[in-house]
């Protein structure tokens, strides 16, 4: 109880720098203003009907990781109300786009989740009334988790995974969360190291689920405009750099030489607040440059050397237009992106060297033969200019990765029935 005492302490003298916080990243994108009483668990208006289901995802990759399990909770349940929460602008946009309106019920409801203080934890239940609650990936907030034991809303932590990168740093605050983890209802790994760390971390009732990423079904869509797009290159190669993070995007335009004449490279940051500095740094090399926001679909100039993914939500698309997809995160000490969403649609991947973020699927994606890892960017471009002068090899590596990624589907079903025993067990 004195660890939860300091540590609220602790937040609660940290406000200023929080709101600090918030404020300066307004200056790149002003929608952190918005909604800004939510964040401290402060509502007006008369309090909505209570929620059967309540899932938090901090932001864009968790919020896209969950429609799975959105989705079948829809199907079995069309009328259930749904309350979704996030920590950023961007989790909330996506919320809204891919869950906000539902054509087989009622859409879901988006709202930031507060910060983490025992009286905001409190607001936040009352107002909103969840019958249970799952927490995406790594969400450890203690005096949530505490408070949703209090007032006996059951809450699972699911698709849960923790790097050992993390894991040491949690540990040396496990006098504050081995409390809290071991009040969970269940935690739903997504592999097997994932369990062993959190086991040692302080979580009970651990489970491996596996990953609810697998069970993610591209829109066909967004990816039917892909293939057009192809079309639309001629017989250009076409190398894909998928959520680039800070500093990436330098290090592989410094080496575009040695790709093979005529590529097109398309580049897709992971955050849209970057698109503007990206856009700066591929015209500071002088090289011709298109964006996605100013091209209507048509046949691509020959003089384009880059193509700027700034657009939300078709990740997808550029994933089927491309020949080969370097994965951001992975160059840097970032610990990667999502690779599987490449391997399902057949994209072959290549991956740097940080890949702790989804160890399991890198380990097993190059293992089946979907993916290729090299040390730095001069490697990855050595073996992308290999792979796009070599039609059949990345015909077998597309294929690798779509078995692989069909292998591994069926989290959400066990998801759904660890849920089913809490929620029987609370009736």
């Amino acid at each position: 109880m004195t660890s939860r005492w300091l540590y609220s302490l602790l937040l609660w003298l940290a406000t200023p720098l929080i709101r600090a916080y918030l404020r300066r990243r307004a200056k790149k994108q002003p929608a952190y203003l918005e909604h800004w009483d939510e964040r401290w668990a402060r509502y007006s208006g008369p309090a909505p009907q209570p929620y059967d289901y309540w899932l938090h995802a901090v932001s864009v990759g968790e919020m896209r990781a969950a429609a799975p399990l959105i989705r079948a909770l829809r199907q079995r349940d069309p009328t259930a109300r749904l309350l979704l929460s996030c920590m950023t602008p961007t989790g909330r946009e996506t919320a809204r786009e891919l869950y906000g309106d539902s054509g087989d019920g009622p859409g879901a409801d988006v709202v930031y989740l507060p910060y983490d203080r025992p009286a905001a934890v409190r607001r936040f239940l009352a107002r909103f009334s969840p019958r249970c609650g799952l927490l995406l990936e790594t969400e450890l907030w203690p005096n949530l988790i505490h408070g949703c034991a209090d007032a006996g809303v059951p809450l699972l932590l699911v698709n849960a995974r923790l790097s050992a990168k993390s894991a040491h740093g949690y540990a040396r605050v496990r006098w504050l969360l081995a409390p809290a983890l071991a009040r969970l209802g269940a935690v739903l790994a997504q592999g097997s190291d994932d369990a062993e760390r959190l086991a040692l971390l302080g979580a009970r009732h651990v489970k491996v689920c596996g990953n609810l990423k697998y069970d993610n079904q591209a829109d066909a869509a967004v990816v039917a405009r892909g293939r057009d797009w192809r079309a639309l290159f001629g017989d250009r190669p076409v190398l894909l750099v998928a959520s680039s993070r800070e500093g990436e995007e330098a290090l592989l335009l410094d080496g575009l030489d040695a790709l093979p004449a005529r590529t097109l490279l398309i580049i897709v940051p992971r955050h849209p607040q970057r698109f503007d500095d990206v856009a700066a740094l591929i015209k500071a090399r002088g090289l011709p440059l298109l964006r996605r926001s100013g091209w209507a679909a048509t046949p691509m100039p020959d003089d384009v050397r880059v193509l700027l993914g700034d657009s939300m939500g078709e990740l997808a698309a550029w994933y089927a237009c491309a020949d080969v997809a370097v994965i951001g995160g992975s160059i840097l000490p970032f610990g990667s992106q999502n690779l599987i969403e490449a391997c399902a649609l057949g994209c072959p991947v290549l991956l740097g060297p940080s890949t702790f973020n989804f160890a399991d699927a890198a380990r097993e994606a190059l293992a089946a033969g979907a993916a290729w890892q090299g040390q730095d960017a001069p490697a990855l471009l050595r073996e992308a200019a290999a792979l796009l002068d070599d039609p059949p090899r990345r015909q077998a590596m597309g294929e690798a990765g779509a078995g692989f990624a069909e292998r591994h589907r069926g989290a959400t079903a066990r998801v759904l029935a660890v849920l089913d025993r809490h929620l029987s067990v609370r009736r």
